[in-house]
């Protein structure tokens, strides 16, 4: 099976972003983005899909926390995406329904190759702790086009905004592992096209 891990980086005059992505081992995690809740959404992110994940990003000029969870998302992305390398074998789609407390969100996933997402998730205060709570949305959209990956997102119940972020990462944790996960009778690439390009 080939190696199916990634270092990327990103450099700007706003932030700097290192992530290291490794999509077959153990879900250990170090992640340092200078916000505590994108830290907590990413660690989930790495335990519940099993993907040993590494993220330092530092910003110099970020005053609400844009810059910094917009590039953590598209080195995050890109990291995915060399990761996955072809594609070749991989189950493609997946998807998964989790439940956190009073919260329950669902998440598609298509590693197709079309970097697409719809989010469909209100939440109720300007601030899931320290991050601003539109900027969930936001983290997912860029994660899905950099990764080059369709993914879809329901929360379908819930009313605390710290449990309904979670369960999202919790499940998009649980459908990318599956998603990316090696089928041994594909044999190939998992497209009538023959590529996944």
């Amino acid at each position: 099976m080939a190696d199916r891990r990634a270092q990327m980086s990103r450099e700007t005059g706003e932030t700097s972003v290192q992530v290291s992505l490794n999509l077959d081992g153990t879900g250990s995690y170090v992640v340092e983005t200078g916000s505590e809740m994108l830290d907590h959404l990413l660690s989930q992110l790495s335990r519940h899909s099993g993907f040993d994940l590494t993220v330092k990003a530092t910003a110099q000029r970020d005053p609400d926390g844009h810059h910094r969870a917009e590039d953590v998302a598209i080195v995050l992305g890109r990291a995915l995406d060399r990761a996955l390398g072809e594609r070749v074998g991989v189950r493609r789609m997946g998807d998964a329904t989790v439940p956190l407390d009073e919260a329950l969100a669902l998440v598609a996933v298509d590693l197709g190759g079309r970097g697409y997402a719809v989010v469909e998730a209100s939440f109720a205060t300007s601030h899931i702790g320290d991050l601003r709570s539109e900027l969930v949305h936001h983290v997912l959209e860029s994660f899905a086009r950099e990764g080059r990956f369709t993914l879809h997102v329901r929360v379908l119940a819930g009313f605390n905004d710290h449990h309904k972020a979670e369960a999202v990462f919790k499940a998009l944790a649980k459908a990318l592992a599956w998603a990316a996960s090696q089928d041994e009778r594909m044999g190939g690439i998992p497209s009538t096209k023959g590529t996944l390009s």
